[in-house]
């Protein structure tokens, strides 16, 4: 390599070297600009936004016994609605066994009462009505039986409506 060669390769050098100075020291000037904007607007953010979580702060301590007042008389109010669901349960489940218990009793009664009856129909039926089918056909017996012996009279209408003669009324 000669000598201006190598002058050449020094200047190139040279050049880039303050090429690259100025692209960092242009970088350096952009990061320093837009550092500081970045904290401008951090200041004001702040600024903005301190007081509201001050304000955000205090309403939370003020509240805060009362949201803990809330929450406990929301958990005993729980308890408490949870033991009376638990007594209603309770309570329906003993009011529908009873009624299932009057209801088989009902049943029941309503059963024998049915056989009460059957058993009185028939008993009224063997000892009443047949008698009086008896003692009515005996009757009718003795009445054609009368009647053929006093001069054998046949039934004759009278006019009465009934087609019985008036002198037989009274049998």
């Amino acid at each position: 390599m000669t000598e201006s060669q190598s002058t050449i390769l020094l200047i190139e050098v040279g050049i880039m070297a303050i090429v690259q100075a100025a692209v960092l020291v242009s970088l350096l000037l952009m990061v320093k600009k837009s550092t500081s904007k970045m904290e401008s607007l951090a200041e004001d953010l702040q600024k903005r936004t301190l007081p509201i979580v001050d304000a955000t702060n205090a309403m939370l301590q003020t509240v805060r016994p009362q949201v803990e007042g809330i929450v406990a008389n929301l958990a005993d109010t729980s308890s408490l609605l949870k033991d009376q669901v638990t007594r209603i349960d309770e309570t329906v489940t003993d009011v529908i066994d009873r009624t299932r218990l009057q209801v088989v009793r009902a049943d029941e009664l309503v059963s024998r009462t049915m056989d009460k009856v059957e058993e009185t129909t028939d008993f009224v039926q063997h000892t009443v009505v047949s008698p009086v089918r008896q003692i009515a056909g005996v009757l009718q017996a003795l009445n054609i039986g009368v009647n053929v012996l006093f001069g054998g009279r046949r039934r004759q209408s009278t006019g009465n409506g009934h087609g019985v003669p008036r002198d037989e009324m009274f049998i």
